[in-house]
């Protein structure tokens, strides 16, 4: 990572002078360090120093501060930490301070026990879904902004009490005991006011709060236009596990059949202790994400590539039409998943490390079909990726458009006359679905729209556009099956088929 420059070293002292004065803590020489080790956990890698009681400062019950006495207090007894709140406020802070992926922070976590494991990222994952609005019930019983690392742990014990049915006393000593052992005694009593006042009240106020909205970035929310409430609101559950099945295999038993042949159990469904999965009966995939294979509709013998291939889904659906298949993937840190997934499901698939947009096929293989499943910017899997609307921003949308158009004029110009392309991204942004296929049909001249058919969609009829392009998003449902009610939830994919003259 890298370094912080002077500025921000300067920035980052300042800050601390002011909250330190704002709460009534004695104030630190800026070239001051003090004794014993720097904040661990949420703060890791920031100017955030406190120590433990230093003054005697705390807050009282009622949000009001004392004022500093040269009294030293005792020091608190020794406090066992708590694995899974210590865990989330790493994660939480590795996503907002340090800007890193939900998953690049979690395995950047120490070791420890599968279980906390599981219980720290849902907790952080939580927190992140529903920030807007867990801010907000916050907002009136802070008098002023708090340092990064208390305001996470505040976060973290609301997401706990309005969200995930928390009990007040585990929430509240939790976060109270985290912050002993962050070094920040002196904003115990704040801690724990702040969250007894959510326990009692916190429900109520979440009534008169506009979540959806609160819960969304305003650059996605205009993006997503009338579509933008449904969206949010599906966005505030977590995701359920969905598994597209080999041929032949019969669903588990505690599964949903969905209409395109998706088998959806419960989120936070262990995939890997399901019946079948170590013999390749099944694999992870959203509904929506098998979409795009499925509509290239890849016959038996027909030479295909899949670009940007991993984890590996849409490849192991072409590989079991019967067509040959050579998957092509630029990062290689997630080309072993990709094999190992290819080889879960005992299927023989080339692939090939290269950047799409520079790789060729091998002499005597010419496509039939090529699937392209461009880099984008992710927006259409935020129910997965709660860390998404935290992490991108307008500017990152407009920079992949030029890598989509890169990879889309290459993949093109491999096909042979009269083979077919699938263009697809996980993205609800119009710059980089629609106004791409535009782009192409307007600086290439030899290639044509083939819109998808009503009978082609009939499991989905509400995503087919005008123009014949694939466009879902979470709050879209999937006719019910035999009378029963509609099935909702699904990630937001673009999808187009383009024809080669």
């Amino acid at each position: 990572m890298k370094k912080p420059g002077i500025h921000a070293i300067r920035q980052n002292r300042v800050r601390n002078r002011i909250w330190r004065i704002g709460y009534g803590l004695p104030h630190l020489p800026s070239r001051t360090t003090p004794k014993g080790p720097a904040i661990k956990g949420c703060d890791k890698g920031h100017a955030y120093r406190v120590l433990a009681g230093e003054g005697g400062a705390a807050q009282k019950a009622g949000m009001t501060i004392r004022s500093h006495s040269s009294t030293r207090r005792p020091s608190a007894p020794p406090v066992a930490m708590d694995p899974t709140r210590d865990a989330a406020c790493r994660l939480l802070n590795g996503v907002l301070e340090q800007h890193r992926s939900l998953e690049e922070a979690l395995n950047a976590l120490p070791p420890m026990e599968p279980r906390d494991r599981a219980a720290a990222h849902r907790l952080a994952a939580t927190a992140l879904r529903r920030l807007g609005t867990i801010d907000a019930v916050l907002e009136p019983f802070l008098r002023r902004e708090p340092p990064a690392p208390v305001r996470d742990i505040l976060r973290l014990g609301a997401a706990g009490l309005l969200f995930l049915d928390t009990p007040p006393h585990a929430a509240v000593g939790t976060a109270v005991d985290l912050a002993r052992q962050l070094r920040l005694a002196p904003f115990t009593g704040l801690i724990n006011a702040v969250l007894r006042k959510v326990a009692t009240g916190g429900q109520e106020m979440l009534d008169g709060l506009d979540s959806p909205r609160l819960d969304t970035p305003g650059w996605l929310w205009i993006a997503w236009g009338r579509d933008a409430r449904a969206i949010a609101l599906a966005h505030q559950t977590e995701a359920p596990l969905d598994l597209t099945l080999r041929p032949g295999t019969r669903p588990p038993a505690e599964a949903v059949l969905l209409p395109n042949g998706t088998a959806r159990l419960p989120a936070g469904t262990r995939v890997n202790a399901l019946p079948g999965f170590e013999e390749g009966a099944f694999w992870v995939q959203d509904a929506a994400a098998s979409l795009p294979a499925r509509l290239l509709a890849a016959r038996a013998g027909e030479k295909i590539v899949d670009l940007c291939a991993a984890p590996g889904g849409k490849t192991a659906q072409l590989a079991m039409a019967g067509a040959e298949v050579i998957a092509v993937e630029r990062e290689a840190a997630r080309v072993p998943r990709l094999r190992e997934n290819l080889a879960r499901l005992r299927l023989d698939v080339q692939v090939a490390v290269a950047d799409a947009a520079e790789w060729r096929p091998p002499a005597g293989f010419v496509p039939d079909a090529i699937l392209l499943d461009a880099p984008c910017s992710a927006t259409g899997t935020i129910r997965r990726h709660p860390d998404v609307p935290h992490l991108k921003r307008q500017r990152d949308v407009t920079a992949l458009t030029m890598q989509q158009d890169r990879l889309l004029a290459a993949a093109l110009s491999m096909l042979r006359p009269g083979g077919r392309l699938i263009y697809a991204v996980c993205s609800m942004q119009p710059e980089e679905g629609r106004q791409r296929i535009e782009h192409a049909l307007k600086t290439l001249p030899s290639v044509t729209l083939a819109p998808f058919t009503v009978e082609e969609l009939a499991f989905l009829p509400q995503a087919r556009t005008a123009e014949g392009y694939l466009r879902t998003h979470p709050g879209l449902a999937f006719a019910g099956l035999e009378g029963s009610p509609p099935i909702t939830g699904m990630d937001g994919f673009f999808a187009a088929r383009l024809m080669v003259r």
